[in-house]
């Protein structure tokens, strides 16, 4: 197993990067309906929903290469808390019912990322392996 400790950096790199893409993904959708629209029209300008695109777009790209990685990832860590609270419990407390399951391992990957850093791939020098 001790021959494998010697990947984990790449791992955590290889998690941080398809995390952020996805994630991208959610804000795209959110503020160029793209690869479709989140509903029936774009969020308006300044709502809390476009403010979420907006973190999760920009953000997303922040985490991708790995620039300040463990501040972005702090602030999407509570973005996903603050979505899970506001959007999916108030339908049910059980992720399964509200639809909430990602927004919760969101926050905590997320969360990881901020104690662990970025991994191997990043930009930011105090996390590369």
């Amino acid at each position: 197993m001790t021959s494998l400790n010697r990947y984990a950096p790449h791992m955590l790199g290889l998690l941080r990067i398809v995390t952020a893409l996805i994630f991208i993904v959610h804000g795209a959708q959110k503020l160029f309906g793209f690869p479709a629209p989140p509903g029936p029209s774009l969020p308006a300008v300044f709502t809390l929903y476009w403010f979420a695109g907006v973190l999760e777009f920009v953000g997303g790209l922040l985490v991708l290469v790995g620039f300040q990685t463990r501040i972005v990832a702090f602030i999407l860590s509570g973005q996903m808390a603050f979505a899970y609270w506001m959007a999916h419990a108030p339908k049910s407390l059980y992720p399964a019912l509200n639809g909430g399951d990602a927004a919760i391992l969101y926050c905590f990957v997320f969360l990881y990322f901020v104690f662990a850093g970025a991994g191997a791939f990043a930009i930011d020098k105090d996390s590369r392996a």
